[in-house]
C-alpha cells in the first residue's frame, strides 16, 4: 500500500505559505511511509521532535484497480470511494527542508501523520470535484474546502502519478490542503466532515 500527497493544489494555500497566489507548473508529489498510516479514531501522538505540527485536512481517495501510465480520461475508473484524511506536517521541519532543498519525508511522513477517515462510495456524490469538507477541532471549524478549487483536478493527478508509479488497489492518495492551516496542541479533539456526513474523529495524546 502508497500513501501518495499532492503539495500546493490550493491557491490560497500557496499564498499562506508563501506569501504569493501561484500554479506549480506540475502537481507537486510526495509520498507517506505505510507506518503514518492511522485510522480507526486512534489517537494522534504530537512528536516530541517537533516544536509545530499542523494539521492539513484533505479529500483523500481510494485506489480500487491496477494502472499504469492512465489516461486522464479514464481516470474515473480507478478510484472508488473519498473521505476526510489529515496529512500531519511538522511545520518547522518542512521550512528547514524548503529552505535547504532538502527532502519532505521526515516533516510529511512521520509516523501516525496520515489520518484517515471513514470510506464513502464516490457515487454518494454528484461530482468529485464539487465536494465540500471541514475540520472541526474542539466544536469549532478551524479549516474548510471545497474540491472544486483544486488546481490539479483528481483525474489529473492519477493520470500524472501513474506516470511514474504503479497504482495499485488500496493505495491512497491525498489531494491536497486549502487555506486555514494550522497548529495543533495536547489533548485537541478534531473531526472531519464530508459536507454533512462526519468521517474522522481521534484526540490529540
Amino acid at each position: 500500500m502508497k500513501i501518495f500527497a499532492v503539495g500546493m493544489n490550493y491557491i490560497q494555500h500557496n499564498k499562506e505559505l508563501d506569501g504569493t497566489l501561484y500554479k506549480p507548473e506540475k502537481p507537486v508529489i510526495f509520498t507517506k511511509a505505510d507506518s503514518a498510516l492511522l485510522k480507526d479514531h486512534k489517537p494522534f501522538f504530537i512528536p516530541d521532535w517537533s516544536q509545530q505540527v499542523d494539521y492539513e485536512t484533505e479529500l483523500v481517495v481510494r485506489i480500487c484497480r491496477l494502472g499504469k501510465s492512465i489516461p486522464e480520461r479514464f481516470a474515473h475508473r480507478y478510484y472508488d470511494a473519498v473521505t476526510v484524511g489529515i496529512d500531519f506536517t511538522a511545520r518547522d521541519w518542512q521550512r528547514e527542508a524548503r529552505q535547504q532543498g532538502l527532502p519532505w519525508e521526515i516533516c510529511k511522513g512521520f509516523d501516525g501523520s496520515a489520518v484517515i477517515g471513514e470510506w464513502v462510495d464516490k457515487e454518494k456524490f454528484l461530482d468529485i470535484q464539487a465536494i465540500h469538507f471541514h475540520l472541526d477541532i474542539n466544536g469549532k471549524t478551524v479549516q474548510e474546502g471545497c474540491s472544486s478549487d483544486m488546481l490539479y483536478r483528481v483525474d489529473e493527478l492519477i493520470a500524472y502519478i501513474s506516470q511514474y508509479f504503479t497504482l495499485k488497489t488500496g493505495d491512497l492518495l491525498y489531494t491536497g490542503t486549502p487555506v486555514g492551516v494550522g497548529p495543533v496542541n495536547i489533548n485537541d479533539h478534531l473531526e472531519g466532515w464530508l459536507e454533512e456526513r462526519k468521517v474522522l474523529e481521534f484526540n490529540c495524546k
